[in-house]
C-alpha cells in the first residue's frame, strides 16, 4: 500500500501553516511535505512533527524569489553561490527537521538562452548538491514539471531527468515523479513509473486537468496505486492537489487508506 503524505502548501489552506500538522495528522496522515520550511524556525516545524507524530517526508532546496514567479535558479550562471548557499541552508533545515529528501527545481530557462550552456551549469550545481546532501544521508531529487503551468522550465519529462542524472555522473540524484504533471507533458504513466523505478524516490499527486484531488479528473488512481504496489514501490506519495471544494470534502478518496493506515499503526 502506498505511504502517503499530506502537502501542507496545497492541502489545507483554510488553515494557518502552522495549525496544518495537526489538520494532517487528524485526517490520518502519517508524513507532510511542503515546498518551503524557510520561512519559520526549524524548532517550530520539529516540534510540529513531533507532537503530531509525522515524517517530514520532503521540502525544496530555495529556489529564488517566488513572488515575483521564480522557480528555481539552478541553470542560472549568474546565481551559482546563491545556489550554494540554499544547500547550506536547506541541509540544516533537514537535519532539525529528518528530513532525508530535498527537491531542486531547476528553473526557468531564459529566453534565447543555449541549452547546452544551461545544462552545464545545472549539472555542475547539481554534482556541488547530490555530494553535500551525501554527506547527511540526504537525496537529492529533481522534478520535471508541464510547461503548461510553467512556462519554459527547463525540466519537463522523466526520460530528460533520468538523462541529466546519468549526465551527471552522481549516485545521489533521484527523480521526484509527478504524476499530474506527467500526465500533462507525455502520459503513458504506469510504464514510465515501471522504466526508472529505481531513479524514483518521491512521487506527487493529483488529478488533471484541474490539479485537484484523485477521482475529479481523467487520471485512473486506483489502477496507479495497484500498479505501484505491484512495481515495487516502497517510497512516499505525496498529495500535492489543491482541494476541488475543501480538504475534508476533497479526502473520500484518501479514507480507506487512511483507515489501514492507523489499523497498520496500532497493531
Amino acid at each position: 500500500m502506498p505511504k502517503f503524505a499530506a502537502n501542507l502548501t496545497m492541502m489545507f489552506g483554510e488553515l494557518p501553516f502552522v495549525e496544518r500538522f495537526a489538520a494532517a495528522r487528524a485526517a490520518g496522515f502519517l508524513g507532510v511535505e511542503y515546498l518551503f520550511p524557510y520561512e519559520f524556525e526549524s524548532n517550530l516545524l520539529a516540534e510540529q512533527l513531533r507532537q503530531h507524530g509525522l515524517t517530514q517526508v520532503l521540502h525544496n532546496l530555495p529556489a529564488g524569489d517566488w513572488a515575483a514567479g521564480e522557480r528555481g535558479i539552478a541553470i542560472l550562471a549568474d546565481r551559482v553561490d546563491e545556489f550554494r548557499d540554499g544547500v547550506i541552508r536547506a541541509v540544516d533545515y533537514a537535519k532539525a527537521l529528518k528530513c532525508t529528501q530535498l527537491n531542486c527545481l531547476v528553473g526557468i530557462a531564459p529566453d534565447g538562452a543555449d541549452h547546452f550552456a544551461l545544462r552545464e551549469v545545472l549539472t555542475k550545481n547539481l554534482r556541488f548538491a547530490a555530494d553535500v546532501l551525501k554527506r547527511h544521508n540526504i537525496r537529492l531529487l529533481i522534478e520535471p514539471i508541464n510547461t503548461r503551468d510553467i512556462p519554459g522550465f527547463y525540466l519537463t519529462g522523466t526520460a530528460q531527468a533520468a538523462q541529466l542524472i546519468a549526465y551527471s555522473g552522481s549516485d545521489n540524484i533521484f527523480i521526484q515523479y509527478d504524476i499530474y504533471h506527467m500526465q500533462v507533458m507525455e502520459g503513458d504513466l504506469a510504464p514510465t513509473l515501471k522504466k526508472h523505478l529505481d531513479r524514483i524516490a518521491h512521487v506527487q499527486l493529483a488529478d488533471t486537468p484541474g490539479r485537484n484531488e484523485p477521482g475529479t479528473g481523467e487520471i485512473n488512481y486506483p489502477f496507479l496505486f495497484r500498479n505501484l504496489d505491484e512495481i515495487g514501490y516502497g517510497g512516499w506519495v505525496g498529495c500535492e492537489y489543491k482541494p476541488k471544494t475543501t480538504t475534508e470534502a476533497g479526502l473520500g478518496w484518501y479514507a480507506p487508506f487512511a483507515a489501514r493506515s492507523t489499523s497498520e499503526e496500532l497493531s
